[in-house]
């Protein structure tokens, strides 16, 4: 049986497939980890060890050591998206309660949920797109998406927004395993290859017990509709600024920019993530972990769809003049 590429064809299917196999088990069979116990109720239940593992060999993966055009574009789609994320953010909290909204349509929508849903793009979806809209150095753009990865630079847009107060050992808790990665993969290019697989391997194992926080039953609840919304959204609100800072700043076709306006799969734990080191969040971390997997999957559908859109009316021929045989820099294409 051929179950990796099967995985594989599906946008962020790593990550996607092992969370809905947690959440059948979270829904139909709650109480399985306390009857297990030991290490399958560690593997059930284990998001916040996993996920630390997964941090430390994401900052092993990143480099810098790229050419200068791939650095510019991938900075600039970094930037743009976590200050497009920002500014939502910050108008956001203007009429979202610290508590989330309780009642109407929007019930269960709260800043915890906007953040993890905008701040983190799909370096896997957006390389793959890129391998076939865009240019070389495009398709090697998504090398520095890896530092929005994990909870830090949500927390950091939290913080510099207003709507919530980290104490500093918190921040340094949060990046302390990634930062040391990525010290040590800079450090020696051979730790780097030994510990940055790991950033991959462990993809699956923390999206399952992640998915055993996930009751489905809420996907029968007005949550899915507002999943939907929440995730255009995402496209429209941190796609326009992507476009723009791709066509002016980063010297593209604006096809980058759109293929970057996705949420990224691993965004799914950093609700729980946030929580677990800012308990202010707890209430809201079960919605939060549902709204931002609608976006996941509504985002991962429509942002291939309308990239191959956009580029046959803006960016067919242009992009094929941009290619070269200039080296850029090898990565592995991440999965989100």
């Amino acid at each position: 049986m051929d179950i990796k590429r099967a995985i594989d064809r599906i946008p962020g299917g790593l990550m996607l497939v092992p969370l809905l196999l947690g959440a059948l088990c979270k829904t139909f069979v709650p109480g399985a980890p306390l009857y297990f116990k030991g290490f399958t109720q560690g593997i059930m239940t284990g998001v916040i060890p996993i996920l630390a593992v997964w941090f430390f060999c994401m900052g092993a993966s990143v480099s810098l050591r790229a050419t200068g055009t791939v650095l510019r574009k991938s900075g600039t789609l970094v930037l743009t998206k976590l200050i497009a994320a920002w500014v939502i953010v910050l108008v956001a909290s203007l009429f979202i309660p610290a508590e989330g909204i309780q009642t109407g349509f929007f019930a269960g929508l709260s800043i915890l949920a906007v953040v993890c849903a905008m701040d983190m793009t799909n370096g896997g979806l957006y390389a793959s797109l890129m391998q076939t809209y865009g240019s070389r150095e495009e398709a090697g753009a998504f090398i520095l998406t890896s530092i929005e990865s994990g909870p830090l630079m949500s927390m950091i847009i939290l913080g510099a927004s207003g709507a919530a107060h980290f104490e500093p050992q918190i921040f340094v808790g949060a990046v302390l395993p990634f930062l040391v990665g990525f010290a040590l993969g800079n450090l020696d290019p051979k730790l780097r290859a030994f510990f940055a697989p790991g950033g991959q391997l462990m993809i699956p194992f923390f999206a399952f017990a992640l998915g055993n926080t996930v009751d489905l039953n809420n996907l029968l609840s007005p949550l899915a509709g507002l999943g939907v919304v929440l995730a255009l959204a995402v496209i429209v609100l941190t796609g326009i600024p992507l476009i723009l800072a791709d066509k002016y700043i980063g010297g593209g076709t604006g096809t980058a920019g759109l293929a970057a306006s996705s949420t990224a799969g691993a965004a799914a734990a950093n609700p729980l993530a946030i929580a677990a080191v800012a308990p202010q969040f707890a209430p809201a971390a079960p919605t939060a972990t549902v709204l931002v997997t609608i976006c996941i999957i509504v985002t991962s559908i429509l942002v291939p769809i309308l990239t191959g859109l956009w580029y046959r009316r803006f960016g067919e021929g242009v992009a094929e003049t941009d290619r070269t045989d200039e080296p850029h820099y090898a990565h592995p294409v991440p999965v989100d």
